[in-house]
């Protein structure tokens, strides 16, 4: 199934990265917090929203940070997703 976002929402899907600690211990998935680090798979037309013009700065490929309680989870096809409005995104990891 393909998404289409409207408006100036962002679909995302969060990043895995396994995290180690100085001693050497490999945190993954549970054992810390929900990372913040996520990779844009479609981003919605902008246009006006609510008064405003919106012009979307992202890209489907970006590794974006999104604020830590931003967004709806959704689940399509066994992925969890997220859509979030642009607007929750705090920046484009460059490099």
């Amino acid at each position: 199934m393909k998404l289409k976002p409207l408006a100036d929402r962002v679909v995302i899907k969060m990043v895995e990265s396994e995290e180690t600690t100085k001693s050497g211990i490999i945190l993954t998935g549970n054992a810390k917090e929900k990372p913040q680090v996520a990779e844009v798979l479609a981003v919605g037309p902008g246009g006006n929203v609510e008064g405003k013009d919106i012009v979307m700065y992202v890209k489907a490929g970006d590794k974006v940070i999104t604020s830590k309680y931003a967004g709806t989870e959704i689940k399509i096809d066994g992925e969890e997703l997220m859509v979030v409005k642009q607007n929750d995104i705090l920046a484009v990891v460059e490099g």
